[in-house]
Parts: C-alpha cells; sequence; structure tokens
C-alpha cells in the first residue's frame, strides 16, 4: 500500500492501527468500521474483492475485507473484531457493497458473527437445525449427527438492531408472503449446473423474487485446509471451479511462493500461462456448449463437446488428467511438458480458428438465439462492481476487471491481448465475451508456444513448507472471474486459516438482481451465461 493511502487513513481514523506482517493491513475497532468504510467508498473504493470470517481465538471473532478502487487500482485491507465470543456482532457494509450480503451470510453461517442491520442473517449453506459453527476453532463435529429427515424451507429472514444498552432487537420479515405462487427450481434441475436451488415467485410467468439456496455439495474444503500442510492442501484447488483447476492451483502456489520470496523460473511462468489459457478455452467451449443445450440447440452442444476433447487430450499428455489436472506444485510444476505439446497446441489453434466461425453461423446468428438472448438479463456496471461479479459477467457490462491486466502475474505482463468489453449487460454480451475470449486466449498461446525458455520446471523446495507470520492474499483471473487466495499463517506448517475467494459466489448473490422482471423461461438462459460452477460457490 502507498504511504499516502495509509496517511489519509490514518488521518480519517486515528483509532485504526497498521501492521507490516504479511501483506500488511489496518485493525479497525467495530464500532469505527462502518464509517472508515463508507469514507474509503466515498474514496474509490467500489470493490469488495474478499470478505473473509475469522476466528483469533481468544483475541476474538472477526472479519478481513479486501477493497480496491477500480478506477486506480489501489487496494487496502481492513480487519476488524469483537472479544465477545457469546454474541459476537459486528456492522454490516451491505449497504455499501451488494457483494457484503453473501459474503456476511457465510461469516455468520461458519463463525456466528451477527452482523448489524444486515437484512437477511439466514445461514448460507447449513441447515437451519445444525449446531454451532464449523469454522470456529472451538467447534465440536459430535454436536452433527447424520440427519435424515427433510430440512424445513426457513420462510423468514431475520435482522438484527443494536440498542443503545447494547441488546439486540431481532426483527422477522418475510421472504414470500402468503399468497405468493412460489416455485422451485433446483437442486435437481440440469439447467440449475449443480445441485443449486432458486425458490421463484411468479406473477403469471413474470419472476418478481428469487431467493437462492446453496450448500447442497457442500465439502468443507477450507476448514480440512486448516489440518493439513501447504503442499497437501493444492490437491483440494482442482474440487472446486473444476474447470478452472489449473487457474486455482496457480493461485495458491503463486500465494504460498510469494510469501515465501521464491521466485520461480521463466520456464514454469511460461508453461503456466499456456496451461491456465488452454483451461480457459477448455471452460469457454464446456459454456457454449451447456448455454446451447438450455436453450435446445443440441447441434452446437455436440461440436462444442467435440472439440473440448481435443483440449483435454493436450492437457492430458503432460498432466494425466482431464478435469482435475492437479500440475501446478509449490515452485513450479509437477512435470515437464509432453514432447508433442508444442506441435499439438499449434494444431489445435489451426483448428479451432475456423470451428468458431462455424460455431457463430450455427448459433449466435440464430434468429431464436438472438431474440432470446438480447436484452435478457441485464446487469448494469455499478451493480457489477457492487456485487463483486467478475470475469466475463462484469466485462460484459463495461467493466475491465481482468485480473490479468488489472495486476499482471505470470507472463501476461509481457504479452499482447485485449480485455474483451461489451456495455449492454445482457444475457447476449456474457455470451459474446466468453467466445471472444477463446480468440485472446489463442493470441496469448500463441505469443509464448514458440518462445518456452530452457530451464528448471520445478525448484526443489523443503519437504515441510512454512511461511513467515501475517495475512497473505494472490488472485488469477480464473474461467469465470478473480479467484483469490487467503492465508493467514502463524509461521506453522498448515495455515491457520485458508479462504479461497469463489468466483460463482458474487455471480449467484446477483442472480435475483438480474432476473428480477424476466420470464421463468428467460432464468435458463441467465444461469446459462452468467455461468457459475457450484462446488466453486459452496466450497
Amino acid at each position: 500500500m502507498n504511504t499516502t493511502l495509509k496517511e489519509k487513513i490514518t488521518a480519517w481514523e486515528p483509532a485504526a492501527v497498521w501492521s507490516e506482517a504479511g501483506d500488511g493491513l489496518f485493525t479497525v475497532p467495530a464500532d469505527r468500521l462502518h464509517a472508515l468504510a463508507a469514507r474509503l467508498k466515498e474514496e474509490g473504493f467500489d470493490f469488495l474483492r474478499s470478505l473473509t470470517g475469522m476466528d483469533w481465538g481468544e483475541e476474538g471473532l472477526g472479519t478481513v475485507y479486501h477493497l480496491e478502487a477500480t478506477r486506480t487500482g489501489a487496494n487496502v485491507v481492513l480487519r476488524t473484531l469483537t472479544a465477545d465470543r457469546e454474541n459476537p456482532a459486528l456492522p454490516t457494509v451491505c449497504d455499501l457493497w451488494k457483494a457484503a450480503e453473501f459474503n456476511e451470510r457465510e461469516a455468520f453461517d461458519y463463525f456466528g458473527i451477527r452482523f448489524v442491520n444486515h437484512p437477511d442473517m439466514r445461514r448460507l449453506y447449513l441447515r437451519d437445525d445444525w449446531v454451532g459453527h464449523p469454522l470456529r476453532k472451538d467447534y465440536d463435529p459430535a454436536l452433527n449427527p447424520l440427519r435424515m429427515s427433510n430440512e424445513v424451507a426457513e420462510d423468514t429472514a431475520e435482522s438484527f438492531e443494536l440498542t443503545h444498552d447494547g441488546s439486540f432487537i431481532r426483527h422477522r420479515k418475510p421472504i414470500f408472503e402468503e399468497d405468493e405462487y412460489v416455485i422451485n427450481i433446483g437442486p435437481q434441475h440440469p439447467a440449475t449446473h449443480g445441485v443449486l436451488r432458486f425458490r421463484v415467485a411468479l406473477e403469471g410467468e413474470i419472476i418478481r423474487k428469487l431467493d437462492v439456496h446453496c450448500g447442497y455439495i457442500h465439502r468443507g474444503i477450507e476448514k480440512m485446509c486448516e489440518s493439513l500442510t501447504y503442499p497437501q492442501t493444492l490437491a483440494l484447488t482442482d474440487r472446486l471451479d473444476y474447470l478452472g483447476a489449473s487457474q486455482n492451483r496457480h493461485a495458491l502456489c503463486m500465494c504460498i511462493e510469494r510469501a515465501m520470496g521464491v521466485e520461480v523460473p521463466e520456464r514454469v511462468q511460461y508453461i503456466r500461462t499456456i496451461m491456465d489459457e488452454l483451461q480457459r478455452i477448455d471452460s469457454h467451449l464446456l459454456f457454449f456448449s451447456c448455454l446451447c443445450m438450455d436453450m435446445g440447440a443440441l447441434t452446437a452442444f455436440f461440436y462444442g463437446f467435440r472439440d473440448r476433447e481435443k483440449v483435454l487430450d493436450i492437457l492430458e499428455q503432460t498432466t494425466g488428467g482431464r478435469l482435475i489436472q492437479t500440475y501446478n506444485t509449490i515452485g513450479g510444476v509437477q512435470a515437464d511438458i509432453h514432447p508433442d505439446f508444442v506441435r499439438k497446441v499449434k494444431e489445435l489453434i489451426a483448428y479451432l480458428r475456423p470451428t468458431l466461425r462455424e460455431y457463430h453461423e450455427v448459433f449466435t446468428g440464430n434468429v431464436i438465439a438472438r431474440q432470446r438472448l438480447e436484452g435478457t438479463g441485464v446487469l448494469s456496471r455499478e451493480d457489477a462492481v457492487s456485487f463483486g461479479a467478475t470475469g466475463g459477467t462484469g466485462r460484459a457490462s463495461g467493466w475491465a476487471c481482468d485480473v490479468r491486466k488489472r495486476h499482471p502475474y505470470a507472463m501476461y505482463g509481457k504479452v499482447d491481448f485485449e480485455e474483451v468489453l461489451f456495455t449492454e449487460g445482457d444475457c447476449f454480451a456474457r455470451y459474446m465475451v466468453r467466445m471472444r475470449e477463446i480468440e485472446q486466449s489463442m493470441r496469448i498461446i500463441e505469443q509464448l508456444i514458440d518462445n518456452i525458455p530452457q530451464g528448471e520446471f520445478r525448484l526443489k523446495m523443503k519437504p515441510v513448507i512454512r511461511i513467515p507470520e501475517g495475512s497473505y492474499y494472490t488472485a488469477v483471473e480464473g474461467s469465470r472471474g478473480e479467484f483469490g487466495v487467503f492465508i493467514e499463517s502463524r509461521g506453522d506448517k498448515s495455515p491457520y486459516r485458508m479462504k479461497f475467494r469463489s468466483t460463482g459466489l458474487p455471480l449467484v448473490s446477483c442472480m435475483e438482481t438480474v432476473a428480477r422482471g424476466a420470464k421463468i423461461a428467460d432464468l435458463i438462459a441467465i444461469g446459462g451465461t452468467v455461468d457459475y460452477v457450484v462446488p466453486d460457490i459452496d466450497r
């Protein structure tokens, strides 16, 4: 963080204490947090990159906020906490950033922190009858035996108001009124792209409200990481957004390497960048296929899957995996590229260019596809930033949010490519961003594939890795947007806390805003073009 910004924050809030450990952050008293957050928002910090719930043991429970100013690219990290473990309460910031609404519900679910004046303090992932909060350090798993009974949907949203004497007034308001017609979509509906559930209030065919239910595939990856060594945590990243496996693992390796002060060889940087872009092509081809299938264009679905197989063949030859890559490792990659890798990548690009034109003839120009996608599910730029809806969804709304441009890493600062932007913010713009990004990914690969330098593909690392005390955050541009890794280290061989900034949670949190007023049939097209992956949301 630059010195001027530090001085400004200290002047605005004298009680804020700066810590140099790790990336550096300000600790702000809970009663002063909202005022400082509002001031930072006024100063241009309009993007809440990440909000992480924390248990600091005897020190208390709290949250860490990563903020960015989209105009200048400046970043700041705030930390706040409460020592009251019995009734922990912090001020909400969801009136400043819409992204906080679901993130604060996540922190409530896992840590039991109530956010004062948050409009909907329900659990986000776990059942309402779940006992305790699993990411607390003192959590007892024995409190929750396996329940085979069906969960009853909670139909009231709770909010908490703090009174002058320190007690809470609990407010309840119904999510759906008694006379509303509510239908259930998911969690076993093929067009929700995984086990995600929407409860939708309809007036005729028009969507009036949409309530998202997550957690049907929850596997507790962040909790598992706390008992694993750093090399062991790598295996779990591929299973988050499995269509961005290479990029997820790249982010975690990069975070650990940066914390340790390790500089990986240039050969590794080239290979990682090429693999990330092949993964992006793979993901976008699947996006095209599934969207087409959701809308009834089965021929295009087969075309997309046929061509995705060609990408997976190349990945498998080097990494041994098709979906789960397990390729990046701390200090490099698991194995050198296959002898045929360069030739096959060049053949793939030569094949894909004319094939993409065929896609556009079959689907993009189709009158039915255009009428169903154009003008449907509009997300404004302001809302995209406020929700933190990055990736193709943000760029379709005119927000230049590409991490490869904002915070270049690997070889992205040395290659020439365009950040694909549209301003319409509708389903068709979201579709076109991804189709154009396939072309840009090929352009990036072409600049690197013939120039991979000689050298080591992996540095020799100690068998037990420890990173210095402090908190660290690193992000990459995943297939669906910013995928971030936050690590708090106490200098041990395992992370004290590891949080993955899901690309999908902001995308799902903006679904009600995007879908309200659309027809129920349009919800399928909207979900397909927003392009979330459920295990990445549930973590």
